[in-house]
Formats: structure tokens, C-alpha cells, sequence
């Protein structure tokens, strides 16, 4: 059911593991800083992704040569955290956000979509804005905000209120407009300040069966939402339309319905606006163009993830991108990722623009990181293959054979960066568990990506979970490198014809089941975990990879992070170890990463990806960071790293509320 997570709550070994760890280690209260005040940030991050969604930070204070005196600058709390369903917050949380700098502000979401901007120098509190979002939804992707988006008025004066804005979407369905300055809301945008996304959108059967985890795009005086669907219920779930508003007043200005070309709108399935009801869905992060004048939006796959059937599949535009003119919503251009997805390969991350030399010419590229660990290299004007993809024959058999595609894309060897999984990869630490994941593999079918899924359990590997999920990648504008953290945590799959369907009946607790309606098969997954709570499949289970995308050469390619923080016994073993989060690249060459399945942040040397210095984090990381500098009165620059340590409930991982600033000790 979940776009964005990887269903793997409620094992006992990562249960007990957590429960015996709780308040152990440093201590990581929030500091209290002496003046709270907006700073002159004179290398910023303006938006999700930095600036083109390449996550690169053009500083050099901290270098390779002194990173490993990195320490805690300071440290912020949110008090928005949800590790449990309670009786006033009915859905668990993860803390995704990578924050922003906007008019010498730190500014963020917290998963209950408070919005709080922090003095970037002590992170103290500036301002908060609170939407008051209920949280009795029952929200398929948990509480979640990954982020924020800012936009300045040209025609507004400096100190107008609402010339600069920040735009939030919340999980219970709405736009909000906030004045930079003060967090007040601008009342001349929308409805007071708000508009209302689901209105449109079709019937929804709960609250949060529709909902919005990821920053608004902005192109122009634009902003443009997408949203995130339980979409392995039913067949007419709400429509994934992508809709425009004007920043200033909120009026919508176009409508991007995911339908197919032809689609036959006498069908009934279609909202009250005419909207295409079980369409593909964006609830990933956008990134635009502004020279080109396009908006270019991740797509999942439509509604019911795992089986659909008749002449109205809604396949046409998902797990894609597509390319939209950001002044009318017309499509320019789109790629499929994946032709008629069937195993939840939806497109989650944001792509990175960049611009390569390459041996035709200086081309504009785009560069998307799959959940199938696979990475396509595209012309951002054209969407036509910068690097070359070979359209191979894959496997059609089972019930869903008749709609299976005979081929998929497949990018070159190096710009693939999760392995397969076959029977003979089972391990364990021990050889109890070992001989528990070689049973389990046994008794499903394995094969290649993108082997069918039948009425019989099918290893898929990768899984729904990634590969590359919403995270997206690192991409260096001066040497067109790509770097990449990718997960390897397969799953077990299977479609449940109706007539045998009895829910959660005959099913273990950790199987994650959805009925589907609507169509002839319900669906059953879940991850191929022992019972100490570690993938079955022989490690590594975490990458970082580096990829010359000139040369088509992989780098290098390391294991990310140890087993510490998951396995029974609190060994660093280096196994590497699956998570989400992206890696930061900044200007001296070092490569910031967390988004593991353990407390710490690193850094790699981004030529060698040796390891040059970790830093605790009392929580799980499960996000991305980011990096910018602040001028200081004497005219010098800090440094800062940032990442949050919130952790996320559906992995297991340990909860926490925590904004974490790390920089250079004080000369």
C-alpha cells in the first residue's frame, strides 16, 4: 500500500534490538542557543535537492584534510514524532526532511507538517507555523514531509509581506502559503492562505487515503502538486492529477490528468472535475527548468499496483517522467521507466539536472535513479537517451501474462546498481537463520528482474522498496560523476485470486496484504527478513556507488554502513546495510551520506570512497542532508552539515525528532 516505505515493522529482532539500545549512547538534547536571528548565508540551499536536484553544495571549508574534526554545532527538536499508533495520532512517522535556506533562514517541515525556520548559524527558533493537520488520518505512506519550497515575488519590495514565500503541502491534502519572514499565513493565496487538494480529486474512502509527503514544484510564478495514493486498494482510487496554481493568489492555471491519450472518459471512472480516477501518481519531488521552461514530474504506477486488466489500464504515463511546459501542463516528452509496471517500480526519486560534455557535445541531461537500481542518463529537451538504453526480452507468464510488456529498458552495466537475487544467495549470521532464509527462498520463484508474479510466491529483487527510492542521487556539475545509495532488500510477492481471498486470514503478522478491489487478485508481500531481522539475501544489503557517466565506468562501489544498529548483537560488522536517504556532494571532493538502517552519519572521500570520518546521531537518519555556509562577522565562512535523525516506523529504525547541525570546532 505504501509508495514510500519499506513495510518491514514488527520483526522481533529489530524490535528487541531497539527496546534493549533505548537510552543508550551520548546524549543529544537540543541546544540552547544565545541569539536566534537570519544570517547572511552566503552559500545556500534554496531548494529540495540544492539546486537541480543534484544535491551538490559548492563549499569547500570542510575538506578532506580536516573533516575528521567535524563535531555537533548544534542540535534542534521538533517534539513531532509518532513510533506507535495512540489514540490522537493513528498513524506512525518517519522524519524524511532535507531542510532549505531561504532569506538567511533555516527552514523545515516536521511529519505533523509543522513549519519551523531556525537561525542557520545556532539554530535557534525563528518562527514555527503550525497547520494543525489532523493526525487521526490513517495515512498509507505514514506522517511524512520531506520538505518545503521557497519563491520570491520579482515585482514585490524586499519587506512586503508575502513578497518571499514558502509553499508546504500537508498530509491531509492542502497547499499552504507562508510569508518567509515571519511563518504568518498569506491570506491573498487561495483561501486564506490555503487550498484545499482534495476537492477534485474523487471520493476518498478514509481520510489519508490521499495525501502529500513531498515539497511543491515551482517554475516561474508557478507551483505545482502532485500527490501520494494508496494505490494497491482498489481500482478506482483517487485520481493522481497534477494541478498548478498561481503563487500569488492560488487560482489554478492548468490540470495534467495521467489518463492515458485515449482514454474513454465515458467509463465512469472519473471525479466530479472529470479527473481520471486510478491514474499513475506523482508523490515524489519534482525539479524544473527554468531556461527550458519544464517541469519534470516522477510518476508511480497506477492503481492497483500488482494486477489490472481490460482495454483502461492507466499504465501509459506511470513509473515515468514526464516532462511538462510549465506555463499550459502539456506534455513535452516522456520516458517510461518500466513499460507496464507491475511490481511497484513506481519513479519516487527527484531527478538531477546537469549539463555534460560529452563526445557529441555539451548536452543538458537529466539523470533518474529507479527503484530497480537502474539510473537512465536523458536529454532534459528531448527525453531522448544520452546513454544508450537496450530494450531487452523479458519473461510473460501467469496471470498476468497478456499484459506484460515482451521487453523493458535496461540503462548499461555501470548504471546498474543492485544485484539480482537468486536461491544461492541465502545467508544468515548463523546457521539457524541461514537455514531459515535457504527454506524461504526454496519456496519461492526466483528468476531475473522482472520475473511475473503469479498466484505463487515470487522473489523480486529489487523490491518496491528500492534500489534508488525517493532519494534520488548526487551528481557533480564540474565532472559529470553520479553518485548513487541503493538498497538490496528483496521481497516476496504474490497475487491472491478473490475467491480465496479472506483478508489477513491464513497470513503471518509481518505479510503486508491488499485486497485490490476491483479487479480478479488481491496481493500479498513482504520483505525476506530472518528471524533475527536481517535480509535473507547474502550481504551487502547498502551501496554507495560513483559512475563516470562520460566513460560509462563505475568508480567505485563501497558497503554502507555496518549491521550495529539491527542485528541481535551490536557488532559494526560492515555488511552494508539497506535505508533511504541521498548522498550530498560538496566542491573539496567529500561525499556526505546517512539514509542507512543505523545512527550515524558519514563521509567518503568522493575520488576513492574511502571513509574519512563518522559522527553519531541519536536517531535514525533516514533522510537526506545538506550543506551551506554562513558569513560571519569577521568575513569568514562556517560550514555546516545538516542531516535529521527522526527515524522511521515502518523500518524499525529508532524514533526521534532530532535536526542535527554538524561544523568545525571555533578557531
Amino acid at each position: 500500500m505504501s509508495k514510500d516505505s519499506m513495510s518491514i515493522a514488527n520483526n522481533a529482532g529489530i524490535g528487541l534490538f531497539i527496546t534493549l539500545m533505548a537510552g543508550c549512547g551520548p546524549s543529544f538534547e537540543a541546544t540552547i542557543p544565545a541569539e536566534s536571528q537570519s544570517r547572511d548565508v552566503s552559500a545556500s540551499w534554496p531548494e529540495y535537492g540544492g539546486g537541480g536536484g543534484r544535491r551538490f553544495a559548492d563549499l569547500d571549508g570542510i575538506t578532506r584534510d580536516n573533516v575528521a574534526n567535524l563535531e555537533v554545532a548544534w542540535i534542534y527538536r521538533t517534539g513531532d514524532v509518532a513510533g506507535r499508533r495512540t489514540a490522537t495520532v493513528r498513524s506512525t512517522s518517519a522524519f524524511e526532511v532535507t531542510p532549505i535556506t531561504a532569506d538567511g533562514r533555516l527552514v523545515f517541515c516536521s511529519p505533523f507538517n509543522r513549519v519551523i525556520a531556525l537561525d542557520p548559524l545556532t539554530g535557534g527558533e525563528l518562527w514555527s507555523f503550525d497547520p494543525e493537520v489532523d493526525l487521526l488520518g490513517e495515512y498509507g505512506n505514514q506522517l511524512i514531509c520531506r520538505g518545503v519550497s521557497h519563491w520570491r515575488d520579482p515585482r514585490a519590495s524586499a519587506d512586503t509581506h508575502c513578497g518571499s514565500r514558502i509553499f508546504t503541502t500537508t498530509n491531509d491534502g492542502f497547499l499552504i502559503a507562508l510569508d518567509t519572514a515571519t511563518g504568518r499565513l498569506c491570506e491573498d493565496f487561495g483561501k486564506a492562505g490555503r487550498i484545499d487538494l482534495n476537492q477534485g480529486i474523487g471520493e476518498q474512502q478514509w481520510l489519508g487515503e490521499y495525501q502529500l509527503t513531498s515539497p511543491p514544484g515551482v517554475i516561474g510564478d508557478t507551483i505545482v502538486v502532485g500527490g501520494a495514493i494508496s494505490d494497491n486498494v482498489r481500482i478506482d482510487a483517487p485520481s493522481g492529477v497534477v494541478r498548478a496554481f498561481d503563487a500569488r493568489n492560488g487560482a489554478q492555471r492548468w490540470a495534467f490528468d495521467l489518463a492515458p491519450p485515449d482514454f474513454d472518459r465515458k467509463s465512469g471512472l472519473v471525479s466530479d472535475e472529470g479527473f481520471a480516477l486510478g491514474t499513475p501518481n506523482v508523490w515524489g519531488t519534482m525539479v524544473a527548468d527554468e531556461a527550458l521552461g519544464l517541469i519534470y514530474v516522477p510518476t508511480g504506477n497506477p492503481s492497483p499496483d500488482y494486477y489490472r486488466s481490460g482495454k483502461q489500464d492507466m499504465d501509459y504515463y506511470g513509473t515515468s517522467v514526464v516532462a511538462l511546459k510549465g506555463d499550459t501542463g502539456e506534455v513535452a516528452w516522456h520516458f517510461n521507466t518500466v513499460i507496464n509496471d507491475f511490481w511497484d517500480y513506481d519513479v519516487g526519486a527527484q531527478p538531477s539536472l546537469v549539463d555534460l560534455d560529452l563526445p557529441t557535445g555539451r548536452a543538458a541531461a537529466i539523470v533518474i535513479g529507479t527503484k530497480m537500481g537502474f539510473i537512465f542518463v536523458l536529454d532534459r529537451a528531448t527525453g531522448k537517451p544520452l546513454i544508450d538504453v537496450d530494450y531487452r526480452e523479458v519473461p510473460r507468464e501467469g496471470p498476468l501474462a497478456a499484459q506484460l510488456s515482451p521487453v523493458q529498458p535496461f540503462p548499461p552495466e555501470a548504471f546498474q546498481v543492485s544485484p539480482e537475487v537468486t536461491a544461492a544467495d541465502a545467508w544468515g549470521l548463523t546457521p539457524f537463520d541461514e537455514g531459515e532464509c535457504e527454506d524461504l527462498l526454496a519456496s519461492a520463484r526466483t528468476g531475473p528482474i522482472y520475473t511475473p508474479i503469479t498466484e505463487q510466491w515470487t522473489v523480486v529483487a529489487p523490491s518496491n522498496a528500492g534500489g534508488i527510492n525517493w532519494d534520488g542521487v548526487a551528481v557533480d556539475p564540474r565532472t559529470g560523476r553520479i553518485y548513487a545509495r541503493s538498497s538490496n532488500v528483496p521481497f516476496i510477492v504474490r497475487l491472491v485470486p478473490r475467491d480465496a481471498f479472506r483478508g489477513r486470514e491464513g497470513f503471518d503478522p509481518e505479510v503486508e496484504v491488499a485486497r485490490q478491489a476491483g479487479v480478479d487478485y488481491a496481493m500479498a508481500r513482504k520483505a525476506m527478513l530472518s528471524s533475527w531481522g536481517l535480509p535473507c539475501s547474502a550481504p551487502p544489503w547498502g551501496f554507495v556507488t560513483a559512475i563516470d557517466i562520460v566513460a560509462k565506468h563505475q568508480l567505485w562501489r563501497v558497503p554502507h554502513g555496518t549491521v550495529r544498529d539491527i542485528s541481535p548483537v551490536p557488532v559494526p560488522l560492515a555488511l552494508g546495510v539497506p535505508g533511504m536517504g541521498a548522498p550530498v556532494l560538496t566542491a573539496s571532493g567529500l561525499l556526505f551520506l546517512a539514509g542507512a538502517w543505523e545512527n550515524v552519519l558519514r563521509a567518503y572521500d568522493a575520488d576513492t570512497g574511502a571513509e574519512l570520518w563518522k559522527g553519531e546521531l541519536p536517531a535514525g537518519p533516514q533522510a537526506t542532508p545538506m550543506s551551506y555556509a554562513v558569513r560571519l562577522a569577521d568575513g569568514s565562512e562556517k560550514q555546516f552539515v545538516v542531516i535529521a535523525a527522526g527515524g522511521h516506523a515502518r523500518m524499525g529504525s529508532k524514533m526521534g525528532d532530532h535536526l542535527v547541525a554538524f561544523a568545525l570546532p571555533d578557531k
